[in-house]
């Protein structure tokens, strides 16, 4: 069954026409199509924005990716999250593929083996843990204003709230409010710039093809603030400025650039990841394969039922 699964990774802010039964995940840095049995996307053959696997190389590729080793912010977790929301989405569609949905399962629980054994204590820093040293360490920040209602503006939340005050806008109104409500936040209306305006601090957790907030603001926020940081961590960025860090805006270079791995055991521990992953990707591959065979070998019935 392993040996029908198709990968197709893409850089960032590619939009992939496939159909509905493929998995598709986007995050700041891929975006991901999975299929069974054939590839939707085999016409396409630039190496610079696309790689393809098959089979077990596929699904250590996934686990790879899931556990954050193909990030970079190497071991950063808030993927594992973007996973399920993803999946969640997929379970949800009236169209999806029954095999994709069991891969994916075991995919998640290899992973946290993975994690488990031979990631603890990585203490690699993820990207909300980042934008709070900046926003509360560094400058000092006393409130900040997170815009998105997603998994990783759900950590933001969690970061900034035992440290500072925290308000969120978002376009997403119901939930925003459950948001609000379960971590007894503040809310801003949705496209109130103006209102933006009075955050020095602001973590932005929403990426687009577009523009969310334009040069005209970024003059504006700057011109009043003395102390102030600006923390974008959305991909495609929608934000449009040429204010740097040293200016008040942080953007996701800045951002990976910090989560860099330098140190040699840590390089090590990664490659003794790396390797397990290959072995698990066997070793699960041999069991969907007798898993298969011995439907092969069961009553149409209950063969009809599998699938």
């Amino acid at each position: 069954m392993l040996d029908r699964l198709k990968l197709n990774n893409f850089n960032s802010g590619f939009e992939p026409k496939v159909c509905n039964k493929s998995f598709v995940m986007k995050t700041c840095q891929r975006t991901i199509v999975l299929s069974y049995d054939h590839n939707p996307l085999e016409q396409i053959n630039d190496a610079q924005i696309h790689e393809y696997f098959e089979g077990k190389e596929a699904y250590s590729y996934l686990l790879e990716i899931i556990c954050g080793l193909k990030s970079k912010l190497v071991g950063e977790n808030e993927i594992v999250g973007q996973f399920k929301d993803a999946y969640k989405e997929y379970v949800a569609r009236p169209e999806k593929c029954s095999r994709l949905l069991q891969i994916i399962e075991k995919l998640f629980k290899d992973a946290k083996e993975v994690r488990t054994k031979y990631l603890l204590g990585l203490s690699q820093k993820t990207y909300s843990s980042i934008a709070r040293k900046h926003i509360v360490s560094k400058h000092k920040g006393d409130s900040v204003l997170i815009l998105g209602s997603g998994q990783l503006a759900e950590d933001l939340i969690n970061q900034f709230k035992k440290k500072i005050n925290v308000c969120i806008s978002a376009r997403n109104t119901e939930r925003v409010n459950e948001l609000a409500k379960l971590h007894e936040i503040t809310i801003v209306p949705w496209g109130d710039t103006q209102t933006f305006l009075d955050f020095p601090f602001i973590a932005n957790s929403i990426g687009f093809m577009g523009v969310l907030l334009d040069e005209d603001f970024f003059t504006q926020w700057s011109q009043k603030h003395e102390r102030k940081l600006f923390v974008d961590l959305g991909s495609p960025s929608a934000i449009k400025t040429d204010l740097e860090y040293n200016q008040g805006v942080m953007k996701l270079d800045d951002v990976f650039g910090e989560g860099a791995i330098h140190e040699n055991h840590k390089k090590n521990q990664i490659q003794i990841a790396r390797t397990a992953m290959e072995g698990i990707a066997n070793k699960r591959h041999q069991i969907f394969a007798r898993k298969q065979k011995n439907n092969m070998n069961i009553p149409n019935k209950a063969n009809l039922a599998y699938v």
